[in-house]
C-alpha cells in the first residue's frame, strides 16, 4: 500500500509539473492565466493520484504495464517544454530560446511540403494571418510533430527490446484496459480490430483536424491562435493525440499476439495431457 501511495503521489507531481511548465517558463503570462493553469494542474494531479492509488481503475489505461504511460508522459512533457522554450523568446530572447527557435524554423521548413501535416496545420489560420503568425504556427507544428515521431520510434524500440508485454508476467486486461470489455465477443479479434482503428486514426488525425477546421469555418483567429499558451497547447494536442492513438494501437496489437500465443500454448498443453491420459487408460 505504501509503495502504491508513493508511486501515485510521484506520478501526480509529474503531471502537475507538465501542466504548469508553460506558466513557469513564459514570462508574459498574466496572474489569471497562472491561477487557471494551477487549477488545471491540481485537477490533473488529483485524477492521476486517485487512478494510481486505487485497485479498481476507471479511466487511465495500461496502469500496470510500463513503459507505455511513461513514454507518453515523456513525449507530452518534451513537446510542452520545447514549445515553451521556443515561445519564451518572444518576450525575452535567451541563447536557449534562440537555439530552439532556430531548430523550430529548420524543422518547420523541412516538414512544410505539399500535403504534409505541417502544411495543413497552417490552414487552420484565417486568411488575415500575417507571415510572422503563419511562421510561428509552422515552426510550432514542426517541433511538435517531430517530437511525436521521435517518441513513437523510441516507443517501438523499447517494446521490441523489452519484449512488452512480458509473457512470463500476468497481464490483467481489466486493470490495464478498464474501458475495454473482454467478455463481448472474441478477445483477440476485438483487440486486433481496435488496434487497426487506433493506428488508422493515429495516421489520419494530423491531416484530418486542420482540414475539418478549415472547412467548418473561415479559420481560427490568428491573434488568439498565436498567443503563446494557446499555441503551445494547441500544437501539443494536435501532435500528442494522434501519436497516443498510434501507440495504443501498437500496444493492443501486441496484447492480441500475447493472448493468441497463450491460447496456443494452453491448447498444446491440453492436447498433451489428453494424450497422456488416453495412453494411461
Amino acid at each position: 500500500m505504501v509503495s502504491r501511495f508513493s508511486g501515485a503521489f510521484l506520478r501526480a507531481v509529474l503531471i502537475i509539473l507538465v501542466v504548469i511548465t508553460p506558466s513557469v517558463i513564459l514570462t508574459d503570462v498574466s496572474s489569471d492565466a497562472k491561477q487557471m493553469a494551477a487549477l488545471v494542474a491540481l485537477f490533473a494531479g488529483l485524477l492521476t493520484f486517485v487512478e494510481y492509488n486505487t485497485e479498481a481503475p476507471s479511466l487511465i489505461e495500461f496502469r500496470d504495464a510500463p513503459p507505455f504511460n511513461r513514454v507518453r508522459v515523456t513525449m507530452l512533457f518534451l513537446t510542452v517544454l520545447c514549445l515553451s522554450v521556443m515561445e519564451s523568446g518572444r518576450a525575452e530572447n535567451t541563447s536557449l530560446s534562440a537555439l530552439m527557435q532556430a531548430i523550430g524554423q529548420l524543422v518547420g521548413q523541412s516538414l512544410d511540403f505539399p500535403y504534409s501535416p505541417v502544411r495543413l496545420a497552417k490552414l487552420m489560420l484565417a486568411g488575415t494571418a500575417t507571415p510572422e503568425q503563419v511562421q510561428a504556427v509552422r515552426n510550432a507544428a514542426g517541433v511538435a510533430y517531430l517530437t511525436s515521431l521521435i517518441s513513437l520510434a523510441a516507443f517501438v524500440t523499447v517494446l521490441k527490446i523489452g519484449g512488452w508485454p512480458m509473457r512470463d508476467r500476468m497481464f490483467n486486461v481489466w486493470i490495464n484496459l478498464p474501458t475495454f470489455d473482454p467478455t463481448a465477443g472474441d478477445l483477440v479479434e476485438r483487440l486486433e480490430r481496435d488496434a487497426r482503428v487506433n493506428i488508422i486514426l493515429g495516421i489520419l488525425l494530423p491531416f484530418i483536424i486542420p482540414f475539418v477546421v478549415s472547412l467548418s469555418s473561415s479559420g481560427v483567429d490568428p491573434d488568439s491562435m498565436t498567443a503563446s499558451q494557446t499555441l503551445i497547447w494547441t500544437m501539443t494536442a494536435w501532435a500528442f493525440l494522434p501519436a497516443s492513438l498510434f501507440m495504443r494501437g501498437i500496444a493492443m496489437g501486441r496484447i492480441a499476439d500475447m493472448v493468441r500465443h497463450m491460447r496456443r500454448a494452453q491448447g498444446a498443453a491440453d492436447r498433451s495431457a489428453t494424450a497422456r491420459a488416453s495412453r494411461a487408460f
